[in-house]
């Protein structure tokens, strides 16, 4: 059973919680045909009409699996039952009419738009029977009335529109999976709903499971009086419609009315409004099912453009909470994370908590959960080439579940998938700083999961943007994913023997790369040109060969009253385990918006002062010596950005020697920007 109706109608239209876990929405739900009634003290001689009437509603397993395990699953933990069963069992149904048939509107709707197959009913025979029309629906009240093809012969439950409070009452179902019982209480109160009171719940204490929703409760001579939609959380006072909303609904007609929230993970600020729709019924189930995902991926749509353009105005990097990073320079972290803006308005990198797991032949995943999303750095193995990653989807998730496992249950054992397989869709996204994602989905059946995955190729591997949801929310997520690509925080970062092969996949490069020549030869020189700055040296100043890093730290500032994404800082290593550095950094005057902190770190870096002054000096074991680039400032001159240009060595040094190192690299520095 689901949560209550608001909760249950939100697990179906809108944002669900989400974090790095599989999607299970059918898990404790068991598996079983239906058994003999378990009665409390209902009269026997009802017993039999209400089993022929109450139903499992049933959804096919799925027929392929194209996953791949660490060893064959093992089915034999599971009851005989279960791992028969050619069904999930979801919940409960019951006849109201003739071949009229009522459940839960959050049960039929584990249907939509499924991996699995439509929804169907199972009566104590273990024969199934097909869904033919939807005929009414109704998503705040939460039932769906619907017909059967080929309908067994049954007599429908009787009706009490009029039940007498704290009378006994009966609740009848398909508990925890394992078949119909009933089992009694009293019919306690009445509830408004929760958004504008328009009806009452009824309220009753007769315990209710998972797999009780959509099932009728009767009163003590077996009449139906409202139809199971949820339990209670903390306690054993439980939720049902008024059988009498569900007769009086307008016949062959779609319902939907809430009011439902959405929220963009980058913000703390939500979007509430209704989602109102109607259309016409009877519709097949596929038809049902097609038109309810429309309506619902309107809405989504709807609600995240109101979202962004209520917030326009702050909306990073517009507005004053942007000033800050606007003005900072990059920090040189290769781990994907996200801007966000924090509760005192401003604009900030988001905090990644990464753990780091080994993979053959120097390759590394390192992972963290990042609001809704797990944030990856996969450092391909060195047998990997760059176009074979990019071009094999495979690969990538393959390696990456070495790394970061995903689990099947399997009774009292996990076991991990070693392979999704190939993705279901595959296709390119640029997003408005131009850089150029893959968008991969790997459907997960056994579960109705789907695992979808923002790939941005970077020097030595993958950055990457992973949720683990389900089809019904598939449109939602992937709208998410397209904005929050927009608030994708990272640097580049490699080996020159990376950087080789990265470079060469131009179809894949962001197109700030378009405009920036590294040229290098190892054991001779290194060449560094952008539109802003060049610098070059030798390995009399700094060894080049294949092991050396160059990392390009992004960041995004404003050029010409524009925002763009480029870099702000160069820094290339001999190698990826020495200190030894150059480090090329741009610095923009603060705006007048700013606390002193900007504007004295400013001042240090126009006047000359330390560490800028060309005198080295030693910080955490290591010594530097750096500079000011380009033209000294004067009453005349006033830049508005300068370069600093440091060099850096384990180790204490004589000063002689980091001049000169300095030196070496001052003569080939060219700053083009002012």
């Amino acid at each position: 059973m689901d949560k209550p109706a608001t909760n249950a109608r939100q697990a179906l239209t809108s944002k669900h919680q989400r974090a790095w876990r599989r999607v299970g929405w059918l898990t404790g739900l068991a598996l079983a045909t239906l058994s003999p009634l378990h009665a409390a003290t209902m009269d026997p001689a009802v017993l039999p009409q209400v089993q022929a009437a109450t139903f499992e509603v049933v959804i096919p397993k799925p027929g392929k699996d194209p996953l791949t395990y660490e060893k064959p699953l093992p089915l034999d933990q599971l009851p005989y039952q279960e791992r028969t069963d050619k069904y999930y069992s979801v919940g409960t149904a019951f006849a109201i009419g003739e071949n009229r048939y009522v459940t839960a509107g959050h049960v039929i709707a584990i249907g939509i738009d499924s991996l699995m197959g439509e929804p169907a009913l199972r009566d104590a025979s273990g024969h199934v029977y097909a869904i033919d029309k939807i005929t009414r629906y109704s998503l705040h009240e939460d039932f769906v009335e619907f017909t059967l093809k080929d309908p067994p012969k049954v007599a429908p439950l009787a009706v009490n529109t009029q039940p007498e409070m704290n009378e006994v009452v009966y609740a009848v179902g398909n508990a925890l999976g394992t078949g119909i019982v009933i089992r009694d209480g009293l019919y306690t109160s009445q509830t408004p709903e929760e958004q504008d009171g328009r009806w009452k719940w009824l309220r009753f204490s007769a315990a209710a499971s998972p797999g009780n929703s959509g099932g009728p409760l009767l009163d003590k001579d077996g009449k139906v009086v409202g139809v199971v939609v949820m339990k209670s959380p903390d306690e054993n006072l439980n939720y049902a419609l008024p059988i009498d909303l569900v007769l009086k609904a307008p016949a062959n007609l779609g319902e939907i009315d809430t009011r439902e929230s959405y929220q963009l993970d980058v913000i703390e600020e939500k979007h509430t409004g209704a989602f109102k729709a109607q259309f016409p019924l009877p519709k097949s189930f596929a038809d049902f099912s097609a038109t309810y995902q429309k309506l619902h991926n309107a809405d989504v749509d709807q609600k995240l453009h109101d979202l962004l353009t209520e917030n326009a105005a702050t909306l990073f990097p517009h507005g004053a909470g942007s000033s800050r990073l606007l003005h900072s320079n990059s920090n040189l972290n290769a781990f994907p994370t996200l801007l966000h803006r924090n509760s005192n308005g401003d604009w900030t990198i988001a905090t990644a908590n990464e753990s780091k797991a080994v993979l053959p032949r120097n390759g590394y995943l390192s992972r963290a959960v990042v609001g809704q999303q797990m944030m990856f750095h996969l450092r391909k193995p060195d047998d990997v080439t760059s176009k074979q990653l990019y071009a094999d989807s495979k690969l990538f998730m393959d390696l990456a579940l070495k790394a970061a496992p995903l689990q099947r249950r399997v009774g009292a054992e996990q076991v991990k998938i070693t392979s999704l397989g190939k993705p279901s869709l595959e296709r390119d996204y640029t997003d408005a700083y131009q850089r150029r994602w893959q968008i991969r989905e790997w459907p997960m059946a056994y579960n109705n999961g789907l695992l979808i995955a923002f790939l941005l190729p970077v020097p030595d591997g993958y950055a990457a943007v992973v949720r683990i949801t389900n089809n019904r929310t598939e449109h939602e997520d992937m709208a998410d994913l397209t904005q929050l690509a927009n608030f994708v925080y990272l640097s580049y970062s490699g080996t020159l023997a990376q950087w080789k092969e990265f470079l060469a996949n131009t179809d894949l490069l962001p197109s700030v790369l378009s405009d920036i020549a590294i040229r290098f030869n190892y054991g001779d020189d290194f060449k560094y040109q952008s539109k802003r700055i060049g610098f070059a040296y030798t390995p009399s100043l700094q060894k080049i060969d294949a092991d050396s890093q160059l990392v390009l730290g992004m960041s995004y500032f404003q050029d010409r009253g524009k925002t763009i994404w480029d870099v702000s800082k160069v820094e290339v290593r001999s190698n990826v385990e020495n200190a030894e550095r150059v480090t090329v950094g741009r610095h923009v005057a603060p705006s007048d918006d700013l606390d002193d902190s900007f504007r004295n770190h400013w001042g240090k870096i126009v006047n000359r002062s330390h560490p800028d002054d060309g005198v080295p000096y030693s910080e955490n074991d290591m010594t530097y010596i750096g500079a000011v680039g380009g033209t000294q400032a004067s009453a005349d001159i006033k830049p508005e950005v300068l370069y600093t240009a440091f060099y850096g060595v384990d180790g204490p040094r004589p000063e002689e020697a980091m001049k000169g190192k300095l030196n070496l690299l001052l003569e080939k520095l060219q700053v083009n920007e002012h």
